[in-house]
């Protein structure tokens, strides 16, 4: 039987270095150390659906393909590039004669709704498992029927450290690169070309070892940084939306924004938007900052980036240039509040720290007569029936009575919400 790593000769250093196992796969331990979650799935003989979420070239598909070795399963790989939902269909109806068929396919989040609703079924009843790769938030790329039937996994861009061994490894095992000597005398333009895509890096690699004439005293290579970027033909600051850059940029550009620099936030938007970044991605990233950074201090804030989003997702680029801009500026300039981002966060510690209290009896439902002889709901007090539309009462669970999350931030709008609170509630809150 074939193997599923078997590559044609000659092939580029990147598929020659491909791991065949487990033990030679880089990087991603909070998934394949030793209490990683796809380890267990391995202990335990099983998979099941996955969507593997991350940037190029951190080893989406030498991980499907190392994990249905371990299985020892049948594997059949689609590209949603060129793959339609007859292929899928021709796929599953071999899968029925083959027990346990991983079925992998690459940059799901170009699959359509019609070829994502083929795979529906299949997926549900287990003729076959899905291991879905995306460099797109699942989120909103993976239909929500399709995405709740499998666990989405993040793979991290590769850290420096990770990527020297794979240099290391490369130059010491490849059959090819071995037979060159060479000395890594400067690795920064390497790794940071690379922007962690360990494909990108062992191309770039390969073109450098080959093409750079060994020094003339030593009879070796010296990889150096001058050599590097003179092979790849550009300059180390080029924006590259799948590398390191898009999210050193992409951070950059939201801290501009939360820190009140529309000057700064633009010339990172220009950036992004010559890079040729997704102008949702960019419209996504503004829908967060609205609620997590803005919030109450200007409730407006959402409205305008929801249009944004609208807005870019119809129209898209050149003309979404204009529309960013506007929302940017708009945010940047905005009072700021993280209020409700800490709040919700407190709130969720609290509850996976303690659980669930009980629901306070005069709150709970009463659908059936005998919850209503418990008393269920006999207390509650209909607040439109107060003066102002408010009844002093208790909400919380006893427990937590006078618990306070919401702190109103230091803000005009919010300030008017603070004295609305202290009216309402007194001393309870403490506002």
């Amino acid at each position: 039987m074939a193997s599923l790593f078997d590559i044609p000769t000659p092939a580029p250093l990147a598929e020659r270095r491909r791991p065949r196992r487990l033990a030679d796969y880089a990087g991603q331990t909070h998934l394949l150390g030793e209490q990683g979650v796809l380890r267990r799935y391995l202990a335990a003989g099983r998979l099941p659906s996955l969507i593997l979420w991350g940037p190029p070239g951190v080893g989406k598909t030498t991980l499907a393909l190392l994990l249905a070795e371990e299985l020892k399963r049948p594997f059949t790989m689609l590209s949603a590039i060129n793959a339609g939902v007859k292929d899928v269909r021709e796929v599953i109806d071999r899968a029925k004669k083959q027990t346990g068929t991983i079925l992998f396919i690459d940059e799901i989040h170009r699959f359509s709704k019609a070829q994502q609703d083929a795979l529906l079924g299949a997926v549900e009843n287990g003729t076959v498992t899905l291991i879905g790769a995306t460099t797109e938030n699942p989120s909103f790329e993976v239909i929500p029927a399709l995405l709740s039937r499998c666990q989405v996994y993040t793979l991290e861009a590769l850290g420096a450290d990770t990527l020297r061994e794979i240099v290391r490894r490369a130059l010491a095992e490849d059959e090819q690169l071995s037979k060159i000597p060479t000395d890594v005398v400067e690795d920064h333009a390497l790794l940071a070309l690379s922007g962690g895509d360990a494909r990108k890096l062992l191309g770039l690699l390969e073109l450098v070892v080959q093409s750079t004439p060994p020094d003339p005293t030593t009879g070796r290579v010296q990889l150096t940084d001058e050599a590097v970027q003179r092979t790849a033909q550009r300059p180390l600051a080029r924006y590259d939306k799948g590398g390191e850059m898009h999210y050193d940029v992409t951070s950059a550009f939201i801290k501009s924004i939360r820190g009140s620099d529309p000057n700064a936030a633009l010339y990172y938007l220009a950036v992004m938007l010559e890079g040729g970044e997704d102008v949702k991605f960019i419209a996504r990233r503004l829908l967060i900052l609205s609620s997590e950074d803005i919030g109450n201090a200007n409730p407006n804030a959402l409205l305008l980036a929801q249009s944004c989003f609208q807005a870019c997702t119809v129209i898209g680029l050149p003309e979404s240039d204009l529309i960013l801009s506007q929302t940017v500026i708009y945010l940047a300039t905005s009072p700021k509040s993280n209020a409700a981002y800490t709040a919700i966060r407190a709130a969720q510690a609290q509850v996976r720290a303690q659980g669930v209290h009980p629901v306070p009896v005069p709150l709970r439902n009463a659908p059936t007569k005998l919850l209503k002889e418990l008393g269920y709901g006999q207390a509650y007090q209909y607040s439109h029936n107060g003066a102002g539309n408010f009844a002093y009462q208790e909400f919380m669970p006893d427990a937590l009575s006078g618990t306070r999350y919401y702190d109103p931030g230091d803000n005009p709008a919010e300030a008017k919400i603070r004295e609305r609170l202290r009216g309402w509630w007194q001393e309870k809150y403490d506002y």
